[in-house]
């Protein structure tokens, strides 16, 4: 394995953004090689396909970024994201990060689910402390300027970043894509930046519904080309967030947001059926049977569900869509529990892991891990499931 020098990267003066040529054509295998030249899969993939597993698998949603002191140095250099994350090299230093530091089951590439926006006409920013930053849409006129995305050469560094990741990390490591789910990437086009209550788009939703579903199709359009060209060039699982639809009502979620994470996930599932799926929506307890029944293969549950009462409703959601299987679960730890002290994170780490059971489970947190979170709380975390062995 080749790892890339941080101290490299921090030495070297940024610059301009600059594109990547178009990445190889040859699609990267989904299984990973071992020393002996074996073929193997990692064992989050087996986890999220439901195999029995040695152990359950764990990492983290935003493991990679600023609670990592290497990652706040690295800001000093890259201030924008847009640098941290479209430059390949600091792309790959920042997501092997948490990987070197804590031994995570999984690599996630280190991105931004507003990442292929550009490739489709939607240009935007990413203010350090506004966020996100969008020319609202909000006319039929401004839908009309969105095109199809040609993820090779709208994101190029995508490919390269994770192709070496692969080339990084070790065999029993799963490398994780990602990407957003139309409903909530909607939001930001609609409102322009984040949003509290979401007044824009859900008024678009109740008086100009047409002009939001023509918004989603082609979101739905291009992201599923995203989440393919991801995998294609070496991400061996697509979670996708729709992380923003968790503040719609059942009968809203069934009309704006589950037929366009099913476009996506169908998608996936029709060119490359062995990569495992995940959907994460942030305050989902009220539509965990809608998630499941999408025919995601994971559904990645936020802290305030009960664990055991969750996978029985995630089966339920399967059952009722006529699905076969229980289904896979993520989760599901308060992220806010490592801040408490180690025997505190121990406890409410292995109640999490006995109640979800040995299969089917990736352990995560609830959702992405907090900024201030000390780094030596994160890893005692990741080392208690790491440990953490399953009765017989």
């Amino acid at each position: 394995m080749k790892f890339i020098s941080a101290a490299l990267i921090l030495a070297s003066a940024p610059g301009a953004l600059s594109f990547s040529a178009p990445a190889k054509s040859e699609p990267m295998p989904l299984s990973n090689t071992d020393a002996s030249g074996n073929t193997v899969d990692p064992l989050l993939i087996r986890a999220a396909r439901g195999e029995k597993t040695e152990r359950v698998p764990v990492w983290m949603m935003r493991q990679a970024g600023r609670h990592i002191k290497e990652y706040r140095d690295l800001c000093k250099k890259y201030p924008t994201f847009r640098e941290r994350s479209e430059i390949p090299d600091v792309a790959v230093e920042v997501s092997l990060q948490p990987w070197r530091n804590y031994q995570t089951d999984g690599c996630i590439l280190f991105s931004d689910i507003l990442t292929p926006l550009p490739g489709m006409g939607v240009e935007f920013d990413i203010d350090e402390k506004v966020g996100p930053v969008v020319k609202p849409m909000r006319t039929y006129e401004d839908v009309e300027k969105m095109h199809l995305i040609d993820p090779s050469t709208a994101a190029p560094f995508v490919a390269e970043a994770l192709r070496t990741l692969r080339e990084e990390v070790s065999p029993e490591t799963a490398v994780l894509g990602f990407v957003g789910c139309p409903y909530t990437l909607a939001t930001y086009l609609v409102e322009g930046k984040t949003s509290k209550e979401y007044l824009e788009i859900k008024k678009m939703a109740f008086t100009e519904p047409k002009l939001l579903h023509m918004i989603l199709k082609n979101l739905a359009e291009s992201i599923s080309e995203y989440a393919l060209f991801q995998i294609e060039n070496g991400a061996q699982l697509i979670q996708i967030f729709d992380s923003w639809a968790g503040h719609l009502s059942p009968r809203d979620y069934d009309e704006f947001a589950a037929p366009y994470q099913k476009i996506i996930l169908d998608k996936i599932k029709e060119k490359y059926p062995t990569v495992p799926t995940v959907i994460y929506i942030k305050h989902s307890g009220a539509l965990i049977e809608r998630m499941a029944g999408t025919g995601v293969d994971v559904v990645s549950l936020d802290w305030t569900v009960d664990m055991a009462e969750g996978r029985e409703r995630i089966a339920n959601g399967r059952a009722k869509a006529g699905l076969s299987g229980p289904g896979g679960v993520q989760g599901n730890l308060d992220p806010s529990i490592l801040f408490g002290d180690f025997a505190t994170i121990k406890e409410r780490a292995e109640e999490i892991l006995k109640k979800a059971g040995p299969t089917g489970h990736v352990m995560n947190l609830g959702h992405g891990i907090e900024a201030a979170t000390p780094e030596e709380n994160a890893a005692y975390f990741i080392e208690t499931v790491r440990n953490f062995r399953h009765e017989a």
